[in-house]
């Protein structure tokens, strides 16, 4: 199941406000359009909506210089080694909100057991699907907080952690993307975005 994460206004209390960057000009026919022309999505029925894509997550969850990784038992990965990813929900069934930063860490206790924190963000991969939908990739550096690596037996069949000599040595496949990252991350070669919690949208993280 695919989720796509957008932000759309929710009250009329002002006559124009930005979405992800657009500017909404409140019209007198009470429909809101875009003031930025080249922003606009013809692909999208309604101007009420704002573009919209897929937004994935992966945790690369640190503990003792290693890397966690779980076994996928599904899709094209299945059988290969790959870090905690998911989609974002967005909001759930009971009406709060999953944030990027929290849909990993959800990610990561269901797919592997372990509970961990937010450290920072990595970066972002641009990609697409089989159908050549576009796909944005944020991936997050989280530190380990506590339990044992135990799949979910549904998704996953096997969780471990790795270090780099671990993943030279070890006899099954990686997921080449996931091991690119947690090779450069063993290695220190990555850029950290630490989380700010004191910014203008608190309570909502920033990563700066």
């Amino acid at each position: 199941m695919e989720f796509v994460y957008t932000s759309r206004p929710n009250n009329e209390l002002a006559a124009s406000r930005r979405y992800c960057g657009l500017l909404y000009d409140k019209h007198s026919d009470g429909k809101h359009m875009l003031a930025e022309k080249n922003a606009v999505n013809q692909n999208h029925a309604s101007h009420d909506s704002p573009p919209a894509m897929v937004l994935c997550v992966g945790a690369v969850v640190l503990h003792d210089h290693q890397v966690l990784f779980v076994r996928q038992t599904y899709g094209g990965l299945k059988g290969q080694w790959s870090l905690p990813w998911g989609f974002v929900d967005g909001k759930a069934t009971d009406g709060s909100l999953e944030p990027p930063d929290m849909a990993a860490l959800r990610e990561t206790r269901e797919e592997a057991g372990i509970v961990a924190q937010v450290e920072g963000l990595l970066g972002i991969q641009n990609h697409i699907n089989s159908d050549g939908d576009p796909r944005l990739y944020l991936l997050f550096l989280c530190r380990h907080v506590s339990g044992e690596p135990i799949p979910d037996y549904h998704e996953t069949d096997k969780a471990a952690y790795f270090s780099l000599e671990d993943m030279a040595t070890f006899d099954e496949a990686f997921d080449e993307f996931c091991a690119w990252i947690a090779r450069r991350v063993l290695r220190g070669d990555y850029h950290l975005m630490p989380a700010v919690s004191e910014n203008p949208y608190r309570p909502h993280m920033a990563f700066l």
